[in-house]
């Protein structure tokens, strides 16, 4: 599993690759704290991601309140065909923007 974060032009980057789990709950919650003032959005991407589990809908929902729950503020992108198939069981569809 890997964990990646960059901010760049207002955007802090999130890409996590492999199990998205309670694992990476420690590296999630240090990258959500960099939620400041100046940063616009946030994008998920989630194209390596293989598996996600209820604390990683947790951890996704705790960016949304950080982002004073703008749906258009977090950006779930590259989800594949099974992880997507999750975030709608879920409606996340309904809370986020799913790309």
């Amino acid at each position: 599993m890997s964990f990646e974060t960059k901010i760049e032009s207002g955007i802090l980057y999130i890409k996590i690759s492999g199990r998205f789990d309670f694992s990476l709950h420690k590296e999630f919650r240090d990258a959500s704290n960099q939620f400041v003032p100046d940063i616009k959005k946030i994008e998920v991407d989630l194209s390596k991601t293989d598996y996600l589990d209820s604390s990683a809908l947790g951890m996704l929902l705790i960016l949304r309140d950080k982002a004073a729950g703008n749906k258009d503020a977090v950006v779930i992108k590259g989800a594949t065909a099974d992880v997507k198939k999750i975030l709608q069981i879920a409606n996340f569809d309904k809370l986020f923007t799913v790309s």
